[in-house]
């Protein structure tokens, strides 16, 4: 061991001394305030649990045990029926559909049994009903705007409109305004079925709600020429035939962008004012870029009157006399 070293003691730190300071006692105070502040926040928890289990209570009262009501709520007559829509449905068909006898109260109805008279319609797509007591049903409907129409024959040969869905269901509609109804072009092409007493949805109507709705968005001057669309090759050429007010047919493709198809489609119109001498009678667009027409002298063209729910055209002879890129 090195001489030098042995006599010198290890350095010592503050904290190796020994501290004699003890925790300051509470004062009884202190104790008073904190035992008040843990009964006080117990006191809130269970006035709100009381509250949420009474809630659960009344809820369950009304709702699954209407024996447990007060007889003067459970007999109250049923006052308002308040209506809430996206779109054409008003308070006399809401009442006028569910019929709910006069004197009715609001336990006494049968909510799933009415919401499925609202689903009938077909014009609704959903229906939600809820009781607001003592006296009022809250309804909610979102409805299904028609796309197209079309004209069937009923049993007793009368002529009736029924109005087509983006998802293809077939409606009666009501409360529309004749103004809308009027700019929906009519539908060719189709076989309505029958089935339980309804019509099953048209195949294929999203696709051509697609092509409507791109045509009133984009090419709205277009559109609103458009008198018949018929679907009768949509399912095996994929092509939806077009008719507009003054005769021309126009076909769409599927399988091409119907905003590219609506352009060339304008373009094809600017072009053809430049012979007024001949009237655009077909414009097939379902071929890509070169698109083939077919034209006929001004003076054979047909009556511009408008076309509605008529068999679609034949396929004329192969189209010449135009091509557009």
């Amino acid at each position: 061991m090195n001489p030098l070293h042995s006599n010198l003691t290890p350095a010592r730190h503050w904290k190796d001394i020994p501290q004699q300071v003890s925790h300051r006692a509470m004062s009884s105070e202190g104790r008073r305030r904190v035992v008040m502040g843990v009964v006080k926040t117990a006191g809130i928890v269970t006035a709100l649990a009381v509250l949420a289990w009474g809630g659960y209570g009344v809820v369950a009262a009304l709702q699954d045990e209407p024996g447990r009501m007060p007889q003067t709520v459970k007999a109250a007559p049923l006052r308002d029926l308040v209506l809430v829509t996206d779109g054409v449905l008003d308070q006399a068909w809401l009442a006028r559909t569910l019929a709910i006898p006069k004197g009715a109260s609001l336990m006494e109805l049968d909510l799933f049994q009415l919401r499925g008279r609202l689903l009938a319609s077909g014009q609704v797509r959903s229906a939600s009903l809820t009781r607001s007591f003592p006296a009022t049903l809250s309804v909610s409907l979102s409805e299904r705007p028609p796309v197209a129409r079309l004209q069937v024959q009923d049993q007793t040969d009368a002529m009736r409109t029924l109005y087509v869905a983006r998802d293809g269901t077939v409606f009666e509609g009501v409360v529309y305004d004749a103004k809308m109804t009027d700019t929906l072009p009519w539908l060719a092409g189709v076989k309505l079925t029958r089935q339980g007493g309804v019509f099953l949805p048209v195949a294929g109507m999203e696709t051509v709600a697609d092509l409507l709705a791109k045509a009133k968005l984009e090419a709205e001057h277009l559109y609103a020429t458009w008198r018949r669309v018929s679907l009768e090759r949509l399912a095996t050429d994929g092509e939806i035939d077009v008719g507009t007010k003054d005769g021309t047919r126009i076909v769409f493709g599927t399988n091409e962008d119907f905003f590219r198809q609506l352009a060339n489609l304008d373009a094809i119109l600017d072009a053809a004012h430049a012979h007024p001498e001949k009237a655009l009678r077909v414009i097939n667009l379902a071929v890509g870029g070169q698109v083939p027409v077919a034209f006929e002298t001004a003076a054979a063209a047909p009556d511009a009157s408008p076309v509605r729910a008529a068999p679609p055209a034949t396929r004329g002879p192969l189209f010449t006399g135009f091509n557009h890129n």
